[in-house]
């Protein structure tokens, strides 16, 4: 049995249950006119959040509140939350690579494990020269 939404000429709108797909649309209960079906209400429980990621949560002593009990406990539970949210969709967790050179020419892109340093080295000049000619034409 597959229960579908209908609705007639007249505007009263029914629900009722059909032996297949195929079946005929069925006679309107309340006046007999013909009816036609319509798209099923969408019945959506919650809504799914991904909560803070982590580039906005505190990394700093001050950001918790000098070590309010209450506010690391708080960013604990949220860090919990959202490891866990990363184990159960990876594509979630971004980058997760430690970072093993962050200053100078690697300011702009970071390099990280497993990257040719070469290779980042010569992308990082290589925006840096188009972004030269637009900061010389300024």
């Amino acid at each position: 049995m597959v229960l579908h939404d209908f609705v007639c000429g007249t505007g009263h709108r029914f629900e009722a249950g059909l032996a297949s797909m195929a079946a005929a649309d069925p006679a309107c209960p309340v006046c007999g006119a013909a009816s036609r079906r319509r798209p099923s209400r969408l019945n959506i429980g919650g809504r799914a959040s991904t909560g803070v990621a982590r580039e906005q949560m505190p990394r700093s002593w001050e950001a918790v509140g000098r070590g309010d009990r209450d506010t690391v406990a708080h960013w604990h539970r949220v860090a919990a939350d959202r490891e866990r949210l990363e184990e159960k969709h990876p594509e979630l967790a971004g980058d997760r690579r430690p970072v093993l050179a962050h200053e100078g020419v690697f300011a702009s892109r970071p390099l990280r494990a497993g990257d040719d340093p070469a290779a980042v080295v010569a992308s990082v000049k290589a925006a840096e020269a188009a972004t030269a000619p637009a900061r010389a034409a300024s």
